[in-house]
């Protein structure tokens, strides 16, 4: 029996190597923000962001988002080990988590319908790796299933975010499958502007609708209310 996204949780995990690229502009807000309030209008939960923030500017981006920002994991690591970080760290805050949506920091320009249609189609295929696809290139965030999540943390340090995707899909070892769903900053990244993006073409009509409310309770607060930072999860010490 498939499931809808009314009974899977997909988390965001949202990957920055630098308080650089965590802040780079993204049509006056900093990316991991705009990246953050895109997922969570498309219905993502847990949102986590990992990147380094050792003067609190990155929290400060983030003030009044629902996420937490986690401490990165040692970098020897590699890609791999911040990955398995945010997914551990979303993991741990809702156990019902049955996939993440791996999100590279720099593809800052997603649509949040792509991101329901991505949770959508999840719901169906839950062992499945799907990547959003914008003219026949597969592009990101990737949903990654929790089931696959040792075989992910087992896989070498030096490889990059796609190459960790190929190397778990090689020979059908993990099912994989690309969706065409018309949006350019799935493969266009934050180095082009938004207004030079190519047409967006939209995702098929969805098979079933989903309205979220989650906004609701941010609405009964007083317009004067201090506006909250984000949760921070610390790296655990080795002792």
């Amino acid at each position: 029996m498939s499931a809808t996204i009314d009974d899977v949780t997909v988390a965001a995990v949202v990957l920055a190597a630098s308080v650089e690229s965590a802040l780079a502009d993204a049509d006056g807000v900093a990316r991991v923000r705009r990246i953050a309030d895109t997922a969570w209008a498309g219905g993502a939960l847990p949102i986590v962001v990992v990147a380094p923030d050792p003067d609190g500017r990155v929290a400060a981006a983030l003030a009044g988002a629902p996420v937490t920002l986690a401490e990165p994991a040692p970098a020897e690591g590699g890609p791999v080990g911040q990955i398995c970080r945010g997914i551990d760290v979303a993991a741990a805050e809702v156990r019902e988590t049955s996939g993440a949506l791996v999100w590279p920091a720099r593809m800052c320009w997603v649509g949040a319908e792509t991101v329901t249609s991505l949770l959508e189609a999840h719901g169906g295929v839950l062992r499945t790796i799907l990547r959003p696809a914008y003219r026949d290139e597969p592009g990101w965030p990737a949903v990654v299933p929790l089931s696959e999540l040792e075989a992910l943390r087992a896989l070498p340090a030096g490889l990059m975010p796609g190459e960790l995707i190929a190397v778990l899909t090689e020979h059908g070892a993990v099912a994989a499958r690309s969706i065409e769903l018309g949006d350019p900053g799935t493969t266009i990244d934050g180095s082009t502007s938004r207004a030079d993006l190519p047409p967006y073409e939209g995702p098929p009509e969805p098979a079933a609708r989903h309205e979220h409310e989650w906004g609701a309770p941010a609405a009964d607060q007083p317009d004067d209310a201090p506006v909250p930072g984000p949760t921070i999860a610390r790296y655990p010490s080795a002792g």
